[in-house]
């Protein structure tokens, strides 16, 4: 189970949903309840969740039309609830955007086991490392927020267009970018020539930071991808 997951439970039967609650509570979740679609969406307004277990037959507003309603904006994983079990039901549901389908009345053990192997698949968000404020590549280092290239304690003259290149290939350090892409970004219009003009400009940026520019090492040709910059692994944060 996803330690302290935090469920929604949306029934209008209160029975259910008071037993469905402490069940899952015995069980290591963190679980809030809303009585209706409209209860659900005020929860839903403040508050993000692991996963939501949602009745299907409620008065109002019904549990598919929440689900899409959800969906719009959300990829939160949705477990549907209902008293019916025909075919045409579960897939109205999954159309919908939920992810499981459990037909009343379940085993309390099944209904863990479908919650513990949704969030099985979800993936897990990683926390994706804060890119250096300063780029070191060799005897050059670059400052990514003032756009400025230095060696030692001189500064560097870019070109507009060289300093554009650096501004793309700084903001994702490792992805190769297209000769296509780099035109795009640089807010040319298509084609072979500007993209024979990229490699151009690629050429004098390397003279400027590579200390062989023939055997570049931290701008890159990545055959059949475009170009890529390679940072050393000591750099500053």
């Amino acid at each position: 189970m996803t330690p302290d997951a935090h469920l929604l439970i949306v029934d209008d039967d209160e029975r259910i949903r008071t037993l469905l609650q402490k069940f899952l509570i015995r069980n290591g979740f963190l679980v809030s309840a809303a009585r209706d679609a409209a209860h659900a969406r005020r929860i839903l307004a403040g508050l993000d969740f692991d996963l939501i277990v949602l009745d299907v037959m409620m008065p109002g507003e019904d549990g598919i039309s929440l689900t899409k309603e959800v969906r719009r904006n959300s990829d939160t994983p949705i477990l549907l609830l209902t008293a019916k079990g025909e075919t045409e039901d579960r897939i109205l549901g999954l159309e919908a955007g939920a992810d499981d389908y459990l037909a009343k009345p379940f085993e309390p053990k099944e209904l863990l086991l479908r919650l513990n192997a949704i969030l099985r698949r979800v993936p897990v968000q990683e926390e994706v490392a804060p890119l250096p404020k300063v780029m070191h590549l060799g005897q050059v280092h670059y400052d990514v927020d003032r756009g400025e290239m230095w060696q030692g304690e001189a500064r560097v003259r870019l070109t507009a267009t060289e300093s554009q290149l650096m501004r793309i290939f700084s903001s994702a350090p490792g992805v190769p970018f297209s000769r296509s892409k780099l035109v795009e970004q640089l807010g040319r219009d298509g084609g072979q020539a500007q993209e024979r003009a990229v490699d151009v400009q690629i050429t004098r940026l390397r003279r400027k930071i590579e200390t062989d520019p023939k055997q570049p090492r931290y701008l890159q040709t990545v055959r059949g991808a475009g170009y890529m910059l390679v940072l050393e692994q000591r750099y500053a944060l």
